[in-house]
């Protein structure tokens, strides 16, 4: 296994939580203030409380809802 292989499938899930979160903060940045954004930064920053709460789950549910608030 090389250096860039997580060693366990929870630490997959993290990563891929991880870079979602931060594709996701990037639409919200690059999106015009307005309700929807709103929409998007509640969910944004659930996302953030179940990612630290490690529930990758709920996690990756508030991250659709805040791409899909953006939309």
């Amino acid at each position: 296994m090389d250096n860039k292989t997580p060693s366990t499938p929870g630490k997959i899930a993290t990563d891929n939580a991880a870079t979602r979160m931060t594709a996701v903060k990037s639409d919200w940045d690059a999106a015009p203030d307005g309700p929807k954004k709103d929409a998007a930064l509640t969910h944004f920053q659930a996302a953030q409380k179940a990612q630290t709460a490690k529930n990758d789950a709920e996690c990756h549910r508030e991250l659709d809802a805040a791409k899909h608030a953006l939309v």
